[in-house]
């Protein structure tokens, strides 16, 4: 057994903390959209309280070097489709997340987790991340004031203003330290973005930069049996596949791509990891804000040198602080957090290329994914269509044989879906 280079994954669990923490200022910004009804300060207690425990229990149960916080997509989702779009009440919608994550959790500790896994085609979950990148892109624009509504053609480029020129500002200054692979890169655009519209009037300076943790306002206060109606399903379904697609990518991928695999070339504990990962999206409705899932940003962490738990353990300290810092991460304005929506879309969009479009019934499921998320700003319409002209197409061309027996059974539990609630 290798020893622990203490130094190592310290130093490597704190690079993975400043790549992602991000999502202690933006997931909030979402979540407490004009609307929804969340305050601010209770949903951002929630994503560091769900950051902090999650990431933690990665490192001492699943001993993987992982990350875990609430997911980009799904929080956009969480708060546009559901709430914003179906007006549903947010203590219902977490009782959505609630049971998506109750099912999670059944499928993780089975073998028909792998059954699903293996059904879906690499192609439909390809297009899925990119259909989200593309929604997350939009919202991006659309926060920034470069895309607005239009009443005859649905929306349209937005004036260049002061507030969107700092958009772009932020965006340059972003991909930039991108470039120089700093894991500072959203940090340093978000507080470069606020500092000039502070110094210009934009931003108002909190009375307070610190603040006790917001446990009163949402944790806890989920509607769990108003959200067991019917006409719930469909998203209760669409998060489940959502997080399981973005779990099982994120831990293959990283894994394969640093080299942590067991001696059959699988990756490593990812048993152990999805059970955590399902018990984030359950632990998340019982917080207070939208489902957690592993962190892409981990790979970060992983090429610093963490190799083992005590990576994610380190990361998971480092949220501990943020549960303080509620009023300055108030500060930070929309068009601030909007350059970070963009640049997540666009990595999200790199799917794109491992997309098979030779065959009429392989490009016509992946493109229809791709373009009913943003259109229909539902993850939801993407994923069930997807599904559907999947298994019809491949009947059609006379592929049938190919479909897989669990697919099917996906195809026909989707056409149900749209047919009782479209």
């Amino acid at each position: 057994m290798k020893s622990i280079d203490w130094k190592t994954e310290a130093a490597a669990g704190a690079t993975t903390f400043f790549t992602m923490a991000y999502i202690v200022v933006v997931n909030p910004s979402i979540l407490a959209s004009p609307g929804t009804g969340m305050p601010f300060s209770g949903v951002m207690t929630a994503t560091v309280l769900l950051s902090f425990v999650m990431t933690l229990l990665m490192g001492l149960y699943a001993q993987l070097p992982f990350a875990v916080a609430p997911g980009m997509g799904i929080n956009a989702f969480f708060a546009f489709t559901i709430i914003l779009g179906q007006r549903v009440a947010w203590p219902q919608a977490l009782g959505i997340i609630f049971w998506a994550g109750v099912l999670f959790v059944a499928i993780s500790v089975t073998p028909l987790r792998v059954a699903i896994a293996n059904a879906v085609p690499a192609g439909l979950r390809a297009a899925a991340a990119v259909g989200i990148g593309i929604f997350l892109t939009f919202i991006g624009l659309r926060s920034a004031g470069l895309v607005i509504a239009d009443p005859a053609t649905l929306v349209k480029l937005g004036p260049l203003d002061g507030r969107s020129l700092l958009s772009l500002m932020g965006l340059m200054l972003m991909v930039w330290l991108m470039k120089k692979r700093s894991p500072f890169a959203f940090l340093a655009g978000m507080g470069a973005v606020t500092l000039v519209g502070w110094i210009l009037g934009y931003v108002r300076t909190p009375e307070s930069l610190w603040s006790r943790p917001d446990f009163s306002s949402v944790f806890m206060k989920l509607d769990i049996w108003g959200a067991l109606r019917l006409a719930f399903l469909p998203a209760i379904i669409s998060i489940f596949f959502t997080d399981l697609f973005d779990s099982i990518s994120t831990f293959i991928g990283v894994s394969q791509a640093c080299d942590m695999l067991d001696a059959e070339g699988r990756p490593r504990n990812l048993r152990e990891g999805l059970i955590v990962d399902a018990f984030a999206t359950l632990g998340a409705a019982l917080a207070g804000t939208s489902s957690g899932t592993a962190f892409i940003e981990s790979a970060a962490g992983i090429e610093a040198g963490g190799r083992t738990g005590w990576t994610s353990v380190v990361t998971a300290l480092c949220f501990l602080p943020c549960f303080f810092l509620a009023p300055l991460a108030a500060m930070v304005p929309a068009y601030a957090t909007a350059p970070v929506l963009i640049l997540v879309g666009a990595l999200m969009f790199r799917s794109v290329s491992c997309l098979s479009l030779a065959t009429i019934e392989d490009s016509i499921p992946a493109f229809l994914t791709i373009v009913l998320i943003p259109l229909t700003f539902s993850i939801t319409q993407g994923i069930l269509w997807g599904f559907i002209t999947h298994a019809a197409l491949y009947a059609i061309a006379g592929r049938a044989r190919e479909v897989r027996p669990m697919l099917w059974i996906l195809a026909a539990v989707s056409a149900a879906l749209l047919w009782l609630h479209p």
